[in-house]
C-alpha cells in the first residue's frame, strides 16, 4: 500500500527536477544540420532553401539579409556569482560566393545582440549591424565576429581577408589573417573567404577564465588543435540579461552570396558537433555537361549542322564584328578582371541612347546602363579620345584606382576600350551630382542634416586619398557637381578624369593646370604644381558651396558678393558669418556646426598653401577633436593676386579679387574644365 506513493512521488519530484533542465535545454541550446522548419527569423534578402540551405544575400548589389535565432538567449549576465553563465559554445558552417570567381565582397558576421531590431544599420562594411553615428557606442551591447573580405581603413582592417572580434563597434579589438592549424602537418594553412568553398568555424567563450577563442578550417578538416584567434575579453558588462544569437551580411559595390549551412550552438556547455553529411549542399556554379548516353549520335549531328551553318555564321560574324570590335592588346592580360566587353556596354546603354544620357562634361558623355548578365546599374562615361598621356599608362592607372574602397567614392567598376573610345564604368548612383540639390528647383531641398553628412563624408574621402591609400591619389576637381548622392543621400566623390597618381613621399611633377573656375588654388597659376594643398583649397570652396548654397564665383551678384570666399570672409569681420548660410535652410540648423563649416572654408581658402590644413586636421575640426584656429583679419591671406605674366592663357585664379574680377567677367561663369592634361 506504500509501495505506490512512494514511487509516484519519486516520479513527481523526478520530472520536477528535470523539467526545468529540458526547458533550458530548448532554449538555450539547438543544432540545425540544414534549416527545414528551423526557429529562425528571418529579415532582408534572407531565405532558406527548399533543400535547408540558408541564404542570407543573394547577387544584388547594396542588400542586407539577417538570421537570428527566434528566442532570446538567457545568459544572466548580471549573476556576478555565475561566471559559468556567461560561457558559451557555437560552431557552424558558411561560405561566401563572389558573382565574379575570387573578386572580394564583403563578409559576414555572428552576432550577439540585445535585439533583432536594426531598422537603423547600414549595409556594406557596417554587416548591416551598425551605422556611422552609432559605431562604437557602449550603449549597443554587440558582440560579432566579422568573417571579412574587404580592406576597410576607416576600421583599421589588417587586410582583406581577417577575421576579428568586435565589441560595440566594427573597429575590431583583436583581428588575423584567415587561416588554420593543420593537425597533419602541424603548421599553418591560408584561407581564402571568397573561395566559395564552405567553411566550419568554432567560437567558444569561458566565463571563468573570460578568454574568447575564434577557430575555423576547411570544411574537410577536423577542428584544429590550435585556435586562429584568442583573447582575454570580459563580457560581463556587454552581454545582458537576454540576447540574440544569429548572423548578418550585407554586399556592397560588389556582391556576392552569404550561406549558412548548419548551425550548433549551446548557452551552457560544448555545443555539438554538425553532422556534415547531412548539410544541404550549395547550389552548382555551373550547369553540368552533358552525360556520355547518346553522345555518338550528338556528336554526328552536330557536324553536319556545323558543316551547314558555318559559312552563314561566319558570314554573320563579320558584319556584327565591326560593330563590337575592341581593341585588345598583350599588355591588357594583367588588368583583366577590371575589363567589361564593349558589346556588354553596348546593350546595358542601348546603344548609348539619349534617352539613357545622365549628363555630359570636358571628357564625354555619361551614360545609366543595366549590365545583361547582372542586371546591375552602372554609370557608363565615353572618355574623349585628345590623350596626350599613354594608353597603356592611362589604362595602368584606371586599373589602380578601381581598387580604391571607401564608402564615399563612387566605385570604379572597370573600362573597355574600342577604337578610339575608353569607357569607364562606375557604381550608378540614383540620386544624381549634389548640385542638382543645391543649386535646381528640380530636386528638394537639402536639410542640414545631410548636407553637414556629405561634407564630412567627402572630407573622409579625400583623407583616405592622400594619406590612408597604397599611393597619394590627387582629385585635382572636387566640387559639388563631382560629389554624387546614393539611395540614402551620402556623399560620394566621383569623376577621377583629372586624377594624379603619385608615390608617398615622391615630389608632385608640374602638370597642366586643369580643374574648375572657383576651385583652383593660387600656386597653380605660378607653379602648374598640384599637391595635397590645392585639393583642400578646392574642398573650402566646396564645403561654402554646400554651406551658403551658391556657386564659388556668380558674375551676376552684387559686386561684393560675386567671389562667395570673398563675401563670407567680409561678413565673418562683420560678425555677422552666419548671415550667408543658405536662406533656404530657414535657419534649421546647429549655429555651431554652420559657424564651423563656414570658418573651416575660409582656413582652406587661405592664399598661402602652408596656412592651408592637411586633410587629417580637416577631419580632426570636423569631429571637434582640435579646435579651429583663429583667421587672421587680412583680406591678402585669401589672395588679391593678378594673373601675372606667368599664368597660362587657358587660367584663371579661383578665387579672383577685385584686381581680377574684370578678367573674370569677361569669361563667363561658367565651369567648364580648362584643359584635359590626359
Amino acid at each position: 500500500m506504500t509501495s505506490t506513493p512512494v514511487s509516484v512521488y519519486f516520479l513527481i519530484l523526478l520530472y520536477v527536477c528535470l523539467n526545468p533542465l529540458a526547458m533550458a535545454v530548448d532554449e538555450n541550446q539547438f543544432a540545425y544540420n540544414g534549416f527545414k522548419g528551423a526557429n529562425i527569423s528571418l529579415d532582408g534578402v534572407a531565405k532558406i532553401h527548399s533543400n535547408g540551405l540558408l541564404q542570407l544575400t543573394n547577387f544584388s548589389k547594396h542588400q542586407i539579409g539577417r538570421a537570428f535565432y527566434q528566442h532570446p538567449i538567457g545568459f544572466n549576465a548580471s549573476s556576478s556569482t555565475l561566471p559559468q553563465a556567461l560561457s558559451f559554445s557555437t560552431n557552424f558552417v558558411f561560405a561566401i560566393v563572389p558573382e565574379i570567381a575570387n573578386l572580394r565582397a564583403h563578409g559576414i558576421a555572428f552576432a550577439i545582440s540585445p535585439s533583432m531590431d536594426f531598422n537603423q544599420a547600414l549595409g556594406s562594411q557596417y554587416f548591416g549591424l551598425l551605422n556611422f553615428s552609432n559605431n562604437g557606442l557602449p550603449s549597443n551591447h554587440l558582440l560579432a565576429i566579422e568573417f571579412d573580405s574587404i580592406l576597410n581603413p576607416e576600421f583599421n582592417d589588417t587586410n582583406d581577408n581577417h577575421v576579428g572580434i568586435d565589441v560595440n563597434s566594427l573597429v575590431s579589438n583583436v583581428s588575423a589573417t584567415v587561416m588554420y592549424y593543420s593537425n597533419k602537418e602541424r603548421i599553418n594553412q591560408s584561407l581564402q573567404l571568397v573561395s566559395g568553398s564552405p567553411m566550419h568555424v568554432w567560437i567558444e567563450y569561458d566565463g571563468f577564465e573570460n578568454v574568447l577563442n575564434v577557430t575555423l578550417a576547411p570544411l574537410t578538416s577536423p577542428k584544429p588543435d590550435q585556435s586562429l584567434l584568442s583573447t582575454y575579453i570580459n563580457l560581463s558588462s556587454i552581454l545582458l540579461d537576454s540576447m540574440y544569437v544569429g548572423f548578418s551580411a550585407a554586399t556592397g559595390a560588389v556582391s556576392g552570396n552569404h550561406y549558412i549551412l548548419g548551425w550548433s550552438f549551446n548557452k551552457s556547455g560544448k555545443a555539438r558537433g554538425l553532422e556534415t553529411s547531412e548539410l544541404p549542399s550549395l547550389p552548382h556554379r555551373r550547369k553540368p555537361g552533358l552525360g556520355i548516353t547518346g553522345l555518338g549520335i550528338i556528336v554526328s549531328v552536330t557536324i553536319v549542322v556545323i558543316g551547314l551553318t558555318i559559312t552563314i555564321a561566319g558570314t554573320f560574324y563579320v558584319l556584327r564584328r565591326k560593330k563590337y570590335e575592341e581593341i585588345r592588346e598583350e599588355w591588357e592580360r594583367e588588368y583583366g578582371p577590371h575589363r567589361f566587353s564593349y558589346k556588354d556596354l553596348f546593350k546595358a546603354t542601348r546603344g548609348f541612347k539619349d534617352e539613357e544620357l545622365l549628363g555630359a562634361g570636358g571628357f564625354g558623355k555619361v551614360y545609366r546602363g543595366v549590365l545583361p548578365s547582372s542586371k546591375e546599374q552602372v554609370a557608363v562615361k565615353k572618355v574623349s579620345n585628345d590623350s596626350k598621356q599613354g594608353m597603356k599608362e592611362f589604362v595602368a592607372e584606371i586599373a589602380s584606382m578601381g581598387r580604391l574602397r571607401h564608402r564615399n567614392l563612387v566605385q570604379l567598376l572597370g573600362y573597355s576600350r574600342r577604337k578610339g573610345e575608353l569607357l569607364l564604368v562606375y557604381d550608378y548612383m540614383p540620386n544624381g551630382s549634389l548640385d542638382k540639390f543645391l543649386f535646381s528647383n528640380e530636386k528638394p531641398i537639402l536639410d542640414w542634416v545631410h548636407r553637414n553628412r556629405i561634407i564630412r563624408g567627402v572630407a573622409s574621402a579625400l583623407l583616405y586619398l592622400h594619406e590612408e591609400w597604397d599611393q597619394v591619389v590627387l582629385h585635382r576637381d572636387v566640387k559639388a557637381s563631382n560629389v554624387l548622392l546614393d539611395a540614402d543621400l551620402n556623399g560620394r566623390l566621383g569623376d577621377f578624369g583629372l586624377a594624379r597618381l603619385y608615390d608617398h613621399g615622391a615630389n608632385f611633377k608640374t602638370t597642366h593646370v586643369v580643374g574648375t573656375i572657383g576651385y583652383l588654388a593660387p600656386e597653380l597659376s605660378r607653379k602648374g604644381k598640384a599637391t595635397p594643398s590645392t585639393d583642400v583649397f578646392a574642398f573650402g570652396a566646396f564645403i561654402l558651396e554646400v554651406a551658403c548654397g551658391r556657386k564659388p564665383i556668380q558674375l551676376q551678384q552684387s559686386p561684393d558678393q560675386e567671389v562667395l570666399v570673398d563675401w563670407v570672409f567680409e561678413k565673418w569681420k562683420e560678425g555677422a558669418i552666419l548671415e550667408t548660410s543658405d536662406p533656404r535652410l530657414g535657419g534649421d540648423y546647429l549655429e555651431e556646426e554652420m559657424e564651423l563649416v563656414l570658418k573651416l572654408g575660409l582656413l582652406c581658402s587661405m592664399s598661402d598653401a602652408a596656412a592651408r590644413p592637411s586633410m587629417r586636421q580637416v577631419m580632426q575640426y570636423l569631429d571637434g577633436d582640435v579646435l579651429l584656429p583663429e583667421i587672421i583679419h587680412d583680406s591678402t591671406s585669401f589672395g588679391t593676386i593678378g594673373l601675372g605674366n606667368e599664368a597660362s592663357s587657358e587660367f584663371v585664379m579661383s578665387f579672383p579679387s577685385s584686381v581680377v574680377k574684370s578678367s573674370a567677367h569677361s569669361i563667363s561663369s561658367t565651369e567648364s574644365i580648362l584643359t584635359t592634361g590626359r
